[in-house]
């Protein structure tokens, strides 16, 4: 990897360390090294953490948006919307996120814009198979964030508390049945000894 990059073997082994410190590789000395797995328990464990502290980030905010931050939201908006239409779920992924940040930013809490987006580093391939080939799901999205701009622009915090915490609700509720779909499934006549 470091000839391939032209670098030394140095910072690439630092940069493996930092990846496998925060769980998304794993090795075995002087053997091999890979991304690590997704537990399908994931979800259930990081999207409630990152809910809370987005909640903690819209409280610390709602003081701080300007007319330029709705902008950024609808066109981060935007972008998801076009993302969806062409099928490509790592841009819906990452137009998602410009939207959220937004709203992180602009809490003006370094501590918590730097906690959550370590987390979200851990959620974003859980993200990108969310929008893979699920345009409705998507789209529902999408209206939930025009909601929550139109709560913020009218200063109404309690339904941006409650949209931005039923953005995130819904999106673990739809990753549980994305997951429960693709779980294998037992055949009819089969039997357990």
């Amino acid at each position: 990897m470091a000839e391939h990059m032209g670098v030394s073997r140095t910072p690439v082994s630092e940069a493996l360390r930092r990846l496998e410190d925060k769980d998304l590789v794993e090795s075995s000395a002087n053997r091999w090294t890979r991304v690590s797995g997704i537990s399908s328990r994931e979800p259930d464990m990081i999207y409630p953490i990152i809910w809370t502290l987005e909640k903690l980030a819209l409280s610390e905010a709602a003081g701080n948006m300007r007319p330029a931050d709705f902008e950024k939201m609808a066109q981060a908006n935007k972008e998801l919307k076009e993302a969806l239409d062409n099928d490509d779920a790592v841009a819906a992924c990452a137009a998602d996120e410009n939207f959220h940040n937004v709203i992180v930013d602009r809490s003006l809490n370094p501590h918590l814009v730097n906690i959550l987006r370590d987390l979200k580093i851990k959620f974003r391939r859980l993200e990108v198979v969310f929008f893979e080939g699920n345009s409705s799901y998507g789209e529902s999205s999408i209206k939930e964030h025009e909601r929550l701009i139109f709560a913020l622009q009218n200063n109404d915090i309690h339904l941006a508390d409650q949209t931005l915490h039923s953005n995130w609700e819904k999106s673990l509720n739809r990753l549980r049945t994305l997951d429960s779909n693709q779980a294998p499934k037992k055949d009819k006549d089969s039997h357990e000894d």
